[in-house]
């Protein structure tokens, strides 16, 4: 029959030969590999690529590894923190009318938010640092804007910004709370004296140590200081404006705890002084940790916002 093979027909000859069988297993290990190949289609290049996803793997894995030994090791140290402390107070190591202990202090701190005493003072406080963190922060980089801008105002002001920078910012309470009269204005305005002045420091020495020959390049094409600030100066200190909002944050909480100190009638501050004065230290550790959370929200904020920035610019 014409459309069957025969045994001996070349071609079914050829098919069961051992050289034909070799060529089949050849291609077959071809066509394997091919899916190993690396972007430029090598053999060679596939092995290097594939060694390189498997150090690149081996690495996140130990990043991954570090990053979770470094979170155990803050928590272990908290809780240990914590235990001791109280382990201290239940014997008595330490005297306990100044120092309390931890369970105490909590208790404390789930009676005033039950009864509803603590929100106002968490809210008037956190209030004020939010204000006084955005004001100083804008006020900060629009004042180091003008002095980068007019180098006549830049060596007119340099001596009174040393002098204001070198001054203690709580001998201005007094003066405040006569000038600004006993509330939140008086709290924010010591807030602003702490952070402004920093601020403009930081964020004109960023100007300042912007490279040159960007500068030049501009004023070869013709283009004047303001082409010079949107195309060079801004971009390049972008990320250390974006990095003094979490400088920022501490110094703020700091601003508005020594104004609270001086004048507020409620805020974290308020009950700090309040509790001294009454003699209650388990209010008083109890007004600090609650300070420490806060704050460590509001810099774990600034920091996911920081990143997000900078990620965008």
């Amino acid at each position: 029959m014409s459309g069957a093979s025969g045994p001996l027909d070349p071609k079914s000859a050829d098919a069961k030969s051992p050289e034909s069988r070799s060529r089949r297993r050849s291609g077959s290990r071809q066509s394997a590999a091919s899916g190993l190949l690396s972007p430029d289609g090598s053999l060679q290049g596939a092995e290097e690529w594939s060694i390189t996803e498997r150090v690149h793997r081996e690495y996140k894995a130990a990043q991954r590894a570090r990053n979770r030994l470094i979170r155990l090791t803050q928590l272990l140290i908290l809780f240990g923190s914590f235990g001791l402390w109280e382990l201290a107070g239940r014997l008595k190591w330490i005297d306990v009318l100044l120092f309390s202990y931890p369970s105490k202090v909590f208790d404390l701190i789930y009676e005033k938010m039950v009864n509803g005493e603590l929100w106002p003072h968490i809210g008037a406080t956190v209030w004020e640092t939010f204000v006084g963190f955005v004001l100083g922060t804008l006020a900060g980089t629009a004042l180091a804007v003008i002095i980068w801008w007019s180098p006549f105002l830049e060596r007119v002001l340099d001596p009174y910004i040393v002098v204001l920078n070198s001054l203690p910012k709580v001998a201005l309470g007094p003066l405040f709370i006569v000038g600004l009269g006993p509330g939140y204005t008086s709290i924010i305005g010591m807030t602003l004296a702490i952070t402004v002045i920093i601020t403009t420091l930081v964020v004109y020495s960023s100007f300042k140590e912007v490279d040159a020959n960007y500068v030049k390049v501009i004023r070869v094409f013709g283009g004047g200081k303001r082409k010079i600030f949107e195309k060079v100066i801004l971009p390049a200190s972008f990320p250390t404006i974006v990095s003094t909002l979490k400088v920022n944050v501490g110094l703020a909480w700091v601003g508005v705890i020594v104004g609270e100190f001086l004048v507020s009638k409620a805020g974290l501050g308020y009950l700090i002084i309040y509790g001294f004065q009454v003699f209650n230290f388990t209010l008083v550790i109890a007004s600090l940790l609650i300070i420490a959370v806060v704050a460590a929200l509001m810099y774990q904020a600034v920091a996911y916002l920081e990143n997000r920035l900078n990620n965008r610019w």
